[in-house]
C-alpha cells in the first residue's frame, strides 16, 4: 500500500444529472442508455487534488475546479456538448452532484500508477 500525496473529491450524480443524461438520444453505438439514479451513483468519479489540511482548502479547490469537473461529467454522456446545460454555474453543479471531500488517498494496487493526460 502506498500513501499518495493527494486528497480527492468523490463526485456522485444526483437526480437532476440523471434526468439530463436520460434525456439524451441513444447513439448509433448504443451509448446514453437510460440508467437509474442508483446505477449512476455506483459509477461516481474520484478526482485527485493537491493534498489539503482543512475545509477551507477543499472549498478553494472546489471553487477552482468545479467547472472542469462538471464538463468532464457532462462529456462522458455528450462529447460534442450539444445538450450541455447553459449557463453552467457552481450552483447548478451543486444541484447535479454531491461532492464528498476525501482527505487521504491510498493506492492498494500492485502495478505502478499510469499517468495519462486527458488534455489535448
Amino acid at each position: 500500500m502506498k500513501l499518495l500525496n493527494r486528497s480527492a473529491f468523490a463526485v456522485i450524480p444526483k437526480q437532476p444529472f440523471v434526468d439530463w443524461a436520460n434525456s439524451l438520444e441513444l447513439d448509433d453505438e448504443g451509448l446514453n442508455q437510460t440508467l437509474t439514479l442508483e446505477e449512476h451513483q455506483r459509477e461516481g468519479t474520484v478526482y485527485l487534488i493537491d493534498e489539503v489540511e482543512n475545509d477551507s482548502d477543499f472549498d478553494a479547490a472546489l471553487s477552482q475546479n468545479w467547472s472542469t469537473i462538471f464538463e468532464n461529467e457532462l462529456a462522458a454522456w455528450d462529447e460534442m456538448a450539444d445538450a450541455w446545460p447553459e449557463p453552467r454555474s457552481q450552483a447548478l453543479f451543486a444541484d447535479w452532484f454531491e461532492v464528498k471531500p476525501q482527505v487521504m488517498a491510498l493506492d492498494l494496487a500492485v502495478e505502478p500508477m499510469m499517468v495519462a493526460s486527458l488534455e489535448e
